[in-house]
């Protein structure tokens, strides 16, 4: 259970405790950050739901585990409704929050700006494959070819999926600072060259996927330092010392992972369509990372589990 400590001891008891906690960072981090033409934009106030209370019920939604938009919407339609009087049709709900994909990327790109989260130059890269139907439904997905989903291979899964990569960049702390969504025929060192192209003073730890002495110097003219496990085949290779403790960092990346994947359902989003998936997306790694930051700020270890015991 989250705990927020101020003077004194507050304990969020209840699940409308926590949307009342979400709501109110959400509401300061949109005023603050986001674009003046999505504030000011035509017709916003005649709106029943704010673009905070849209945002707020989205990352819950996916805090709680609720993979269906419909079963979450009415959810909290039956339970939460005198929370959001003005809650407005699920048709308009959907658009609204697709619509603000891009203000809640920028959400989280900007939060490390506003908590005091501790954050080390050290940082992780890894991918997980994600997933858009099952395998044996992949010819009668249309919708996504056309923007770049394709059969792959994920080796650590020993599966052939109908997916796409997520390439993610995360600090030893957990905090997960960049990522990326590509065809799953790209090559891990393009999508690193894509995270970091405008980022510098970065010492990043790999595994072999990301081995190459072009990929390399590239990152050293962009004042980065990768260090990647070599192949066993390679002819210089790093001291066993150095690989154990690479070894025993990049134990943190699969511990993100298998909580992205196991509480939040990152890699099965349930999405017709590819900005629905990027939204649904979006909404998760900032749902993370907002429950990353404030047991950070509060000295709580993060147990994103303990969210669903406040619902059932």
């Amino acid at each position: 259970m989250l705990k927020f400590q101020n003077n004194n001891t507050t304990i969020i008891a209840t699940f409308e405790d926590f949307i009342f906690t979400v709501y109110v960072i959400i509401d300061d981090l949109y005023h603050q950050f986001a674009p003046d033409e999505v504030i000011h934009r035509r017709r916003v106030l005649d709106a029943k739901l704010s673009d905070p209370e849209i945002i707020t019920i989205s990352l819950c939604g996916e805090l709680a585990g609720i993979d269906s938009e419909n079963a979450w919407f009415h959810f909290v339609k039956r339970n939460y409704r005198h929370l959001f009087p003005n809650l407005c049709s699920r048709s308009r709900f959907n658009r609204t929050r697709r619509a603000l994909m891009q203000t809640t990327e920028r959400l989280r790109q900007k939060m490390l700006s506003a908590f005091p989260v501790p954050v080390s130059p050290y940082c992780i890269i890894d991918s997980f494959p994600l997933a858009v139907c099952k395998f044996g439904r992949a010819r009668f997905c249309r919708s996504f070819r056309g923007y770049g989903a394709d059969y792959g291979k994920c080796p650590s899964k020993k599966g052939t999926y109908f997916d796409y990569k997520v390439h993610v960049l995360i600090t030893l702390e957990g905090y997960i600072t960049s990522f990326e969504i590509t065809p799953v025929s790209v090559d891990d060192r393009q999508g690193l060259r894509d995270i970091v192209e405008n980022q510098s003073g970065l010492t990043i730890l790999a595994d072999k996927g990301y081995v190459g002495e072009a990929l390399m110097l590239e990152m050293q003219e962009q004042k980065n330092t990768l260090l990647a496990l070599k192949r066993s085949n390679s002819k210089s290779k790093w001291s066993t010392s150095f690989r154990q403790l690479v070894f025993k960092l990049r134990r943190r990346v699969e511990t993100v992972f298998s909580q992205l994947s196991e509480q939040l359902n990152a890699e099965r989003v349930l999405a017709k369509t590819f900005q629905g998936l990027c939204t649904r997306l979006v909404n998760k790694i900032l749902a993370y990372n907002l429950c990353i930051a404030l047991n950070s700020i509060f000295h709580e270890t993060c147990d994103i589990g303990k969210i669903k015991e406040l619902i059932f």
